[in-house]
């Protein structure tokens, strides 16, 4: 006769265990300290063999016939209820251990073996270690969208809505690094895709008036402040580079017979090796600060510590000094001011994004820019140094008059 719970709930211990017999080999088990447990006793393979179900009341008469049903579906699939009960549960410690900061140490180790550039991997870092905290001793697989949409709102609250699409993009990869490695069956930043508000665009400030801009090039030149700051900004603006690259430059990428400066593949945003000509005036620049980074691997030292770069903070902080705000001119501008005033003088279009180092989406064709446009290149920075020349002049009769 089945069992009701009204007759599990009135059976009391006895001085020896008994059965309750609910039927198709599930029975309860009713222990002399009190405790009920569900067992089901099976046939698999011409053996007997019994099965624990759980105990009473956490697991209810419904949910254990359930349970007795789910195992006798197994037995006619031909699978072992026991022997599986054992896999499932490896697999939840598996699980259990295979937290998401696991996982990110591995991802942040293969950036480093692909080489990526050191302001990427910095990024992943700071994105996946310190935004994302609260992920990193949870398991991978029981992290759920509405956790991660905790996380992404958070900053999107404080106004990084760019930083906050960027965290949603990373914490994707790493799910997708767990679902490759068959840690995880599913990525949950995938149903969060629209949840964000979309970022504000912001462009960086850029001077693209030639008297302006020569106005400019004289206050950098007159700051009164460390030499290296001046230098940095002197070589922004010669260079067409950016801030990171500038301010990781190493003494050692700078080859003085062939004017040239060698910036590793890491180092780059596209992670390819990119060669920068230097003008004569970015020679000179280089040789008025040569000697106070004597001792030092990097060109640019930091004013504090000279084992560590310059930071785009004493940059920007120079800017301010000499009297441009945030909405005038930025460290990356001097990019932008580059790049607009020669191609409105008709410089060709392809040497200046090869002088940017701008990823060409064709493969062939970005082979060949490399190789075939150093002279055009050369030339050009050359010709770029001579109109900052020009601008200062500029700006002085300006001011002249």
């Amino acid at each position: 006769m089945p069992l009701t719970t009204l007759a599990i709930e009135n059976a009391k211990p006895r001085e020896k265990s008994y059965i309750l017999t609910d039927g198709n080999g599930l029975h309860l088990v009713v222990n002399p300290n009190g405790s009920k447990l569900w067992r089901l006793r099976y046939r698999f393979a011409g053996k007997q063999n019994m099965l624990s179900l759980g105990a009473y009341p956490v697991i209810g008469l419904a949910a254990a016939r359930s349970r007795r049903d789910d195992a006798h579906k197994l037995i006619a699939d031909d699978v072992d209820p026991s022997q599986q009960k054992r896999i499932d549960q490896i697999a939840r410690g598996v699980a259990a251990k295979t937290t998401f900061g696991a996982v990110v140490e591995e991802h942040l180790e293969i950036l480093k073996e692909d080489r990526a550039a050191i302001s990427t991997i910095s990024k992943n870092r700071w994105l996946l270690q310190d935004l994302a905290a609260p992920l990193t001793k949870r398991p991978i697989t029981a992290i759920t969208p509405a956790e991660i949409l905790h996380i992404l709102q958070r900053v999107e609250k404080t106004g990084r809505r760019e930083t906050a699409r960027r965290l949603r993009g990373a914490i994707g990869a790493i799910f997708r690094r767990a679902i490759t490695t068959l840690r995880a069956t599913n990525d949950p930043t995938y149903p969060l895709r629209g949840a964000l508000r979309p970022p504000l665009v912001q462009h960086r400030a850029a001077i693209i008036d030639e008297r302006e801009l020569g106005a400019l090039m004289v206050s950098i030149d007159e700051y009164d402040g460390w030499p290296t700051v001046r230098a940095s900004l002197q070589l922004i603006a010669l260079t067409m580079t950016r801030p990171i690259e500038i301010r990781l430059m190493r003494r050692s990428e700078i080859n003085w017979p062939k004017a040239t400066w060698s910036i590793p593949a890491e180092r780059m945003k596209m992670r390819r090796p990119h060669n920068v000509p230097l003008s004569k005036q970015a020679l000179d620049v280089l040789r008025s600060i040569w000697d106070l980074s004597e001792g030092s691997g990097l060109v640019l030292p930091s004013v504090r510590a000279a084992n560590k770069p310059l930071s785009e903070g004493a940059m920007i902080a120079a800017l301010r000094r000499i009297g441009y705000t945030k909405d005038q001119v930025s460290p990356h501008g001097f990019r932008a001011s580059a790049s607009t005033l020669l191609n409105e003088r008709g410089f060709n279009p392809d040497v200046i994004e090869a002088a940017l180092a701008h990823q060409d989406e064709d493969e062939i064709r970005r082979a060949y820019n490399r190789a075939s446009y150093w002279k055009e290149r050369v030339q050009m920075l050359q010709a770029w140094a001579d109109l900052l020349d020009e601008f200062r002049v500029l700006s002085a009769t300006r001011s002249a008059a």
